[in-house]
């Protein structure tokens, strides 16, 4: 392997074990502020900082959208507003081992976006692997007990945070659109709309008395968490996931999606968490399915790569 491609690997590994560890702090700081002001306020403090850092970088007109004003903005409310909100509400009515597993099945969730809207039917080892991981994942749900439904709410947590998992693939799959921008720009201007979504939400739930705003006691006291998810969660592991996959590759980056849950568990038990064993065994067999398939879909890759190559020659 190539310097290169070994340092991408390692950013691009560095910023999905950051995620899988972020999920597990913001459940701790739910206890103390609402998922409503925190994703604010990690999204409007992280988006200001890409926007001077844009600037810096390619100058005052970087700022503007130039004829994909409203694709950007539209793609930035689904990535940057709809999924954190909905993966951080749902995760406030579940736990962060649910929320990780599922937020885990995103490559599933995007090809069966691609199954659907473009007609590209995936091999039937893929959908084998697919229904590997959904059964790991109702595994990981129901904690084996697939006859009942022990608590409702929970549930329902578990199916936000899943549509949260399909708003970022929207999100990954249509920044491809946005021909001609540098990462930096595409990465602050569908960010501004999402953070400012995501604050005009909160606004109107503070106004309908859903939601208090957090004091200032209450801020200082998840002030780490707050950190954390704001420089560290956004602004760090956007920028590293973002360098890692031009260096790698998507499929490989996407490979490592599965370190996630294994950041996320290994977090609970350092904090004295017990795991139950039909959680491990239900996130094992989303991995192993996402690997095999991940992995299938490599060597056919290669294979027609090969054949390209030989019949060219």
């Amino acid at each position: 392997m190539t310097r290169p491609f070994v340092v991408g690997l390692v950013a691009a590994a560095l910023a999905t074990i950051s995620w899988g560890v972020q999920l597990p702090l913001a459940k701790d700081a739910f206890a103390t502020v609402d998922p409503f002001h925190i994703t604010s306020l990690r999204y409007a403090v992280a988006g200001l900082c890409l926007a001077l850092a844009l600037v810096w970088r390619e100058g005052l007109g970087a700022l503007s959208y130039r004829g994909f004003g409203f694709a950007a903005s539209a793609l930035g409310v689904a990535g940057m507003c709809g999924s954190p909100m909905l993966v951080f509400v749902g995760m406030s009515m579940s736990s962060a081992e649910h929320a990780v597993v599922i937020v885990s099945l995103q490559p599933v969730i995007a090809a069966l976006a691609f199954w659907l809207l473009r007609g590209r039917r995936p091999t039937n080892f893929t959908l084998a692997c697919m229904a590997l991981a959904f059964v790991g994942v109702v595994l990981v749900v129901t904690q084996g007990e697939l006859g009942s439904i022990q608590s409702p709410r929970q549930i329902l947590g578990d199916l936000i945070c899943f549509t949260g998992a399909g708003c970022w693939v929207v999100y990954t799959i249509g920044i491809g659109r946005l021909s001609g921008w540098s990462i930096w720009r595409i990465t602050t201007l569908t960010m501004i709309p999402g953070a400012l979504a995501t604050g005009t939400i909160t606004v109107i739930l503070v106004m309908f008395d859903h939601v208090a705003p957090p004091s200032l006691a209450a801020l200082r006291e998840v002030g780490w968490e707050l950190a954390y998810l704001t420089f560290v969660g956004v602004l760090l592991s956007l920028l590293a996931w973002n360098f890692g996959t031009r260096r790698i590759g998507a499929m490989n980056a996407t490979l490592l999606i599965n370190c996630m849950p294994v950041s996320t568990f290994v977090y609970r038990a350092v904090q004295g968490h017990a795991v139950a064993a039909t959680e491990i065994i239900g996130a094992g067999m989303v991995v192993a399915g996402l690997i095999a398939s991940n992995l299938r879909l490599r060597t056919l890759q290669l294979r027609a790569a090969r054949a390209a190559a030989d019949s060219s020659g």
